[in-house]
């Protein structure tokens, strides 16, 4: 465990957010499944290192080079183990592929995500072919979870207000299976962003889904087209950036797709309607500090912006209402609950809602320590904050930033930010 102090300082600088890490896990496991492929512009973080680790145990070479995969054919394992560490896109992608192969795999992790849900998939998947079993002997636990069996196409029906991943996982999945399938959605998706991203992914790769008005048909005996793919800037990490410039003076976000399908390419848009100035021209978004005001937040296609989201609406005049975030609770962390606890250490004032924050806007903040709840959103998201505090902020669990963003703390430090990371606690 490690500790981080970060001292109240001006923000300016220009700086590129890592590359998205949902397009990463998208290319790399389609390039896996084309059998070659080229994947350019990654960054490694625990996240994507745990993608590369299920490929290879589902039987794919992948040699990396600087900052760019190249993913080739390799051996079919008989059967295998995947240590999907704490990812949890990891875990619901890679269930589906390994029983679409027909491989039988035990699937472990990490940190929280064990006790990450997985009861849709045990509803569903044993109707198409699947076994799943928990070997865990603690009730909480999901993992270890044995999956074997071959999956069959078909009709799966599944909410679209849980996680997209479940629907990202078998949209991957169900091309390989020799049957027709449909997905079909029984209630409205939410994060549909993510969504759009791996059916971008899947046209990419020559796989067919054809869109329906509650879901997608799927044709069976498909194959996936090797295709040299470069991984775009990630949204959600631009957001941390914005608002240590709305927060903290001026900084220069470059390298961003303004076209890109990435759902929370909204943060623009929330930004300036808490007030920041924000220009852009070619991709490259100009953010700067002006009087901020609370606003009313609909989280449910955004789920992943609303910690930044909080710290800054903390510094807004006004009240800000976050709503439609329940989902938060089954993260890394329960986000809600972290961000609402973090903020009032530091002196905000929060009001935790059933699926939400009500949070009090105040011209600054006191300063002082605060939980990181092995939470890399919620440490980077307190970081931010205490651009706006009048004492230094102390924030544990700072080496959980590299489950996304391994150098944030580099980076912030580039742009004026002044942080000490204390190994050790």
């Amino acid at each position: 465990m490690s500790l981080v102090c970060v001292t109240p300082s001006p923000i300016a600088g220009s700086l590129s957010p890592p590359p998205s890490k949902s397009a990463a896990h998208r290319a790399l496991i389609a390039a896996a499944l084309a059998g070659g492929g080229t994947v350019r512009g990654l960054q490694m973080s625990e996240d994507i290192a745990a993608t590369l680790r299920a490929l290879r145990s589902l039987g794919a070479e992948a040699s990396l080079t600087g900052d760019t995969a190249v993913l080739r054919q390799g051996a079919v394992p008989a059967e295998a183990v995947v240590d999907c560490g704490e990812s949890g896109s990891t875990l619901r992608f890679m269930i589906p592929l390994f029983l679409a192969k027909g491989i039988p795999a035990v699937f472990t992790g990490g940190g929280r995500l064990p006790q990450r849900p997985l009861g849709l998939y045990s509803e569903l998947l044993p109707a198409h072919g699947a076994r799943l079993t928990r070997l865990s002997s603690a009730p909480a636990d999901f993992l270890p979870l044995r999956a074997e069996g071959r999956l069959r196409g078909g009709v799966y029906r599944l909410p679209g207000d849980v996680s997209s991943q479940f629907v990202t996982g078998l949209l991957y999945a169900l091309p390989l299976c020799e049957e027709e399938s449909e997905i079909r959605l029984t209630t409205p998706l939410e994060s549909a962003g993510y969504v759009e991203m791996t059916l971008s992914a899947l046209r990419r790769a020559g796989i067919v889904a054809e869109s329906r008005v509650d879901g997608w048909r799927i044709p069976g005996g498909q194959r996936y087209h090797p295709a040299d793919v470069m991984v775009e800037g990630d949204w959600s990490q631009a957001a941390f950036l914005l608002a240590a410039g709305a927060l903290g003076g001026e900084i220069t976000v470059e390298g961003m797709d303004p076209a890109s399908r990435q759902g929370d390419r909204a943060c623009v848009e929330l930004f300036r309607r808490f007030g920041a100035e924000i220009d852009e021209i070619g991709g490259r978004y100009r953010c700067r500090r002006a009087p901020l005001h609370g606003i009313d937040i609909d989280a449910r296609q955004i789920p992943d912006l609303v910690p930044v989201l909080a710290a800054t609406a903390a510094l807004a005049e006004g009240t800000t209402r976050i709503t439609g975030a329940a989902r938060l609770r089954l993260k890394e962390s329960d986000r809600l609950t972290a961000m609402a606890n973090g903020l009032t250490r530091l002196g905000a004032q929060v009001e935790e809602q059933p699926d939400g924050l009500l949070i009090h806007g105040v011209g600054r903040l006191q300063g002082g320590e605060a939980e990181g709840c092995n939470d890399h959103r919620v440490v980077m998201s307190l970081a931010v904050a205490a651009l706006g505090c009048d004492a230094p902020v102390t924030i544990s669990d700072a080496q959980s930033v590299a489950k996304s963003w391994p150098a944030f703390f580099q980076d912030y430090q580039q742009i004026g930010g002044i942080a000490h990371v204390i190994r050790d606690r």
